[in-house]
């Protein structure tokens, strides 16, 4: 079991955030076990064909025996949505006694694969050699099985945490970790984890709690490390709609929701337009299309961007889904 000791100003201090990297790394128990995860079959079964010239075997290595992580290669997000290249150059910049001690630490009582041998024979210098190529792999492995639908994945992490914000807001700590998991229990200001390979108890001491939703977390995973500050990835709500096909959009529907004008402009914006292409392409004033792009921007259908003097246009993933252009990529 590992224990969070929250006080009063830790509680308040408690605040969510998204970390890609934290997916693309717990991706990898469903690639090893896909028994234990139904619901990613269909991801699974997507990603497996595009493989081709990634180090499996080392990629693999990095869920040890009872599914653990290395603490360094899912960091603890430093600030709400952080990009994966962000988190990857704090993945980087690890020093090399904490890359053993993380590598070390997910294997336990069993034995390393060869491909991590450089963990116990290497020297510093190796292990710093198997941090870069660790995560040039990942970095690899992000944009053939992650990346790709990360959008969608938002979303539902998204979701997730304004449910969760309410949960707090309306009954506090013990209403939000209530219908969490399972495995957490909050009693007398402690969050119990159980199930855990670790056994430690850890005091926030005024440095506040981070509650990470995640995709393909099957149960709460808090660091392995007592060193690490709290927070703790958890199983998000909506992962049982995420891999459904998107609906087949109507067109004549749609045309009716938005109207005419509204519904073309929403199907031409696959892409950034300034104000006065989207005009030139529909011959119509740009006045007339700024009037829609309000509506459609207020709505969180469209984004936008400035470029110099110009302000870009484009659907959002919601506009991707109401105007059937996939998944929001």
């Amino acid at each position: 079991m590992i224990s969070f000791e929250l006080g009063v100003g830790d509680l308040a201090d408690t605040r969510f955030g998204i970390s890609p990297i934290h997916e693309t790394v717990l991706s990898l128990r469903v690639l090893r076990e896909p028994g234990l995860y139904a619901l990613h079959l269909p991801w699974r079964r997507s990603v497996l064909g595009r493989l081709h010239g990634i180090d499996t075997a080392l990629l693999m290595s990095l869920v040890g025996p009872e599914r653990a992580v290395p603490d360094f290669l899912t960091p603890r997000p430093a600030s709400f949505a952080a990009t994966f290249d962000e988190e990857l150059a704090r993945a980087r910049r690890t020093p090399p006694d904490v890359v053993r001690r993380d590598l070390l630490a997910i294997y336990g009582r069993h034995r390393l694969p060869d491909v991590l041998s450089e963990v116990t024979t290497g020297g510093d210098d190796g292990v710093a050699r198997l941090r870069e190529a660790v995560c040039d792999l990942l970095a690899a492995y992000w944009e053939i099985a992650v990346r790709p639908t990360w959008s969608r994945m938002r979303l539902v992490l998204e979701a997730d945490m304004t449910y969760r914000a309410r949960q707090l807001a309306v009954g506090g700590a013990r209403l939000l970790f209530a219908d969490m998991h399972p495995n957490l229990r909050w009693h007398d200001g402690v969050l119990h984890i159980d199930k855990m390979i670790g056994r430690h108890r850890v005091a926030a001491a005024g440095r506040g709690l981070l509650l990470v939703p995640s995709v393909f977390a099957h149960k709460p995973a808090p660091p392995v490390s007592a060193e690490e500050p709290p927070w703790l990835a958890y199983p998000c709500r909506g992962v049982a709609t995420l891999w459904l096909p998107a609906p087949t959009t109507d067109a004549g529907a749609l045309t009716a929701l938005l109207g005419a004008p509204r519904a073309g402009l929403l199907g031409l914006l696959d892409e950034p337009l300034a104000t006065v292409e989207i005009a030139r392409r529909l011959t119509v004033t740009p006045s007339a299309v700024s009037q829609h792009l309000r509506v459609l921007h207020a709505t969180g259908l469209v984004t936008r961007a400035r470029d110099g003097r110009h302000v870009l246009y484009r659907r959002s993933p919601l506009g991707d889904q109401l105007a059937g252009g996939g998944d929001g990529t």
